[in-house]
């Protein structure tokens, strides 16, 4: 655990990330990771984030090679570290910020995984099939409708609050990263999915009013302390939902059903610029990686059905 000092200099800029810059939540948890880590390192050779130079930030980079850190977790812990040395020098906590200058590892270059559009339709209908209650298959049909029809990210999935789908609305308002929203629009197989889980959940809402118990204003109510179905359950719970479709579970997550509804769109003539705004992209370079994705599959599609390729 870092000392006192180190925490204070932790906590306040990550107060600072979510009052003035509005960072997600785990975003400010994963700075929170790594630079506890720094700072523990540091401690151990007798440096603290005031003294520390920029040797000490190179020699812990090396460090986080040495015990085997992908690429990409190297250079988020660079960008962690770059960001509180700007801060502390922001606030006159240095003279310097040590970090500035350092480049980092980069991260290795990969497509975003994706599946077919068949693959989709048969992991939705295992979902409908996948549960120990009609109620269980009626909610886990909805979770995989509604995320295969909006692209939204696991967390503005299972954290939809129980308004937003009231009244059968075609589009939805959706509260992502940094607490900028958007609209999404709904499918009519989402529409009917979430209409059939609406009607169980009243019910059941109904019932529990009768006996004095508290309603949750979440679509999918968890036990968990925030109250809504967690991302680790939703994520294990997609894993039995593969097997049951009869695809490889290593290739199904909910961030691969987001992946297939960026492809599926640009695949059948959809606006880059569109599926920006659908995926609350702030950046249209981050979703560009999806032409490449669109690149290898028309690639594919003439090697194997081109009469001269398949010749050759």
């Amino acid at each position: 655990m870092p000392g006192a000092e180190a925490s204070r200099w932790i906590a306040t800029f990550l107060d600072a990330c979510a009052a003035e810059l509005g960072t997600a939540r785990n975003t400010r948890l994963a700075y929170g990771r790594d630079l506890a880590d720094f700072a523990d390192w540091l401690a151990r050779h007798g440096l603290d984030f005031a003294g520390a130079e920029r040797t000490a930030v190179e020699d812990y980079l090396v460090h986080c090679d040495a015990i085997g850190l992908s690429k990409a977790t190297r250079a988020r812990r660079l960008s962690s570290i770059r960001q509180l040395f700007r801060f502390a020098f922001e606030e006159g906590w240095r003279p310097d910020n040590p970090a500035l200058r350092l480049t980092g590892p980069g991260k290795a270059t990969s497509l975003p995984k994706t599946l077919t559009e068949d693959e989709v339709i048969r992991l939705i209908d295992s979902a409908g099939a996948r549960g120990r209650t009609p109620a269980d298959r009626l909610r886990n049909r909805a979770l995989l409708e509604l995320l295969y029809a909006t692209g939204l990210r696991v967390s503005e999935l299972v954290g939809l609050p129980l308004a937003a789908v009231r009244g059968d609305p075609k589009m939805i308002l959706v509260r992502g990263k940094g607490d900028r929203e958007r609209m999404v629009p709904l499918s009519a197989p989402a529409r009917a999915a979430v209409g059939a889980w609406l009607a169980h959940r009243d019910a059941a809402d109904e019932t529990s009013r009768l006996a004095g118990r508290p309603q949750s204003r979440f679509l999918f109510p968890g036990e968990g302390r925030e109250g809504h179905l967690t991302r680790q359950y939703f994520h294990a719970l997609i894993k039995d939902m593969a097997v049951e479709a009869g695809i490889s579970p290593a290739r199904v997550t909910p961030h691969v059903l987001r992946h297939a509804f960026a492809t599926h769109l640009l695949a059948n003539g959809a606006d880059l610029r569109v599926i920006q705004t659908l995926l609350g992209h702030a950046d249209i370079a981050t979703t560009e990686i999806y032409t490449h994705v669109l690149d290898d599959h028309l690639r594919n599609l003439v090697l194997t059905h081109h009469p001269l390729a398949r010749k050759g």
